[in-house]
């Protein structure tokens, strides 16, 4: 079967609401590599949009879950637990950057996990409001879209949405945001929209992921831990894209250490491609919904939840969380160069492996999609997979697996030169 025989039977049978990017299928995948049904081979700077931070089918994770398949798929957490569902939740707890007593419960998408944190933020503080950061993504149910800021194309013909969702400002450097300049929009929201004694909790990425990969500065955090705190409003980091590893840190909030947060979101690498998610938080803000009030027939799948025992063991056997602060170094070394040579590179930035470069039009300085388009295409004609992203649409974002071998990284690089240098 071709790539061409494979779309013209997707264009019939799925619709277009479901985006997809590349003009070929996938057949098999190892570590960083993808092969089509062609046979033709990439390497692959997408990983699953930072799923496979332990790579494709890592020896770990396959023993992990045929070791689970011998046992049993399903039963339902709610209705017949298992031991394993008990002991990644210790695993987590352990690990988190949370003060205190912490809990975690098991979901299964990411989105899901987001919506199971309001529920607990609102059951928790009895209020209803929640407030969100311009630029942010958080997922594309109706409550998350919500909480998303960004408009096209994920709320496009979709409304009206939830209400008590209201956005602030996150500091952009790039676009003149200042901290002070974010934390005034937030006391403005105040003012003007919803009184803060009605806000359950401010949400936001550390590292702004569908964003532009946005790093939130040291003292807009310690700002919004503070005003969590005089208004006593939960603070809640969603770490779906920035956890396990990605920013050289188990978890982005990591980079915070004067920074508590009171509730987690994760999901992405947590299992490696199993479809797992999970929220953890401080014991007694976990346990304000009853018996009941969370779950999901799917939460906490068994066979990912091997899946996940088997990615945080990888991640600190294996180092990675020191592998992707050196693989993210290395990358930014040769995107520094690059941006010597060519105008349209306006900005880098890296925390860890998670890394971006934004991209302009090199006559009139303003955002360039096309530009980000061009270098992606470039890319993959090359054999690199690349993702865009950015409020704009112009910006490439690094999401390699971290267990990528050295010889295929510096291959990767080297593509990536030339590329860079002919657009």
């Amino acid at each position: 079967m071709s790539n061409s025989e494979l779309n013209i039977r997707r264009l019939s049978a799925t619709p277009r609401g479901v985006g997809v990017m590349c003009d070929f299928y996938a057949e098999r995948a190892e570590n960083a590599t993808l092969w089509d049904v062609e046979g033709r081979e990439f390497i692959d700077f997408a990983a699953g949009i930072a799923v496979l931070n332990t790579g494709h089918r890592h020896p770990r994770l396959v023993q992990a879950i045929e070791q689970q398949l011998k046992s049993f798929t399903h039963t339902a957490y709610q209705i017949v637990p298992y031991e394993s569902y008990v002991s990644l939740a210790e695993k987590i707890n352990s690990r988190v950057p949370v003060e205190g007593a912490c809990k975690t419960a098991f979901f299964t998408t990411g989105a899901e996990a987001v919506e199971n944190a309001i529920k607990i933020a609102r059951s928790y503080t009895g209020r209803p409001g929640v407030i969100a950061f311009g630029g942010g993504f958080h997922g594309r149910t109706y409550m998350t879209m919500a909480l998303t800021g960004k408009v096209a194309p994920y709320k496009l013909g979709f409304g009206p949405f939830p209400g008590s969702i209201f956005h602030a400002r996150f500091p952009n450097a790039l676009n003149g945001i200042s901290t002070q300049d974010a934390v005034k929009s937030l006391e403005y929201l105040f003012k003007s929209d919803i009184d803060p004694k009605q806000v359950a909790a401010v949400i936001l990425e550390p590292v702004q992921g569908e964003g532009g990969f946005h790093i939130a500065p040291d003292d807009f955090m310690q700002a919004l831990r503070g005003i969590c705190d005089q208004h006593g409003i939960l603070l809640i980091a969603d770490e779906v894209q920035a956890g396990f590893a990605r920013t050289g840190k188990m978890f982005a909030m990591e980079h915070y250490p004067d920074v508590c947060v009171d509730l987690m979101t994760m999901a992405k690498s947590l299992a490696g491609g199993m479809p797992l998610s999970a929220v953890s938080g401080r014991a007694e803000v976990m346990d304000a919904p009853g018996a009941g009030g969370l779950g999901g027939t799917y939460a906490g799948n068994p066979l990912a939840i091997a899946a996940a025992h088997a990615v945080i063991d990888v991640i600190e056997e294996e180092k990675l969380c020191e592998r992707a602060q050196r693989l993210g170094e290395a990358l930014s070394g040769v995107l520094e160069a690059a941006k010597r040579q060519n105008r349209s590179i306006i900005d880098i930035r890296a925390r860890g492996s998670m890394v971006a470069a934004e991209f302009c039009d090199s006559a009139t300085g303003e955002p360039s999609a096309e530009v980000a388009k061009q270098v992606q295409k470039k890319a993959l004609d090359a054999g690199l997979l690349l993702l865009t992203c950015g409020t704009y649409g112009n910006v490439i974002r690094f999401l390699y697996p971290l267990t990528i071998p050295d010889e295929q990284f510096a291959q990767a690089m080297d593509i990536l030169s030339s590329v860079l240098g002919s657009v």
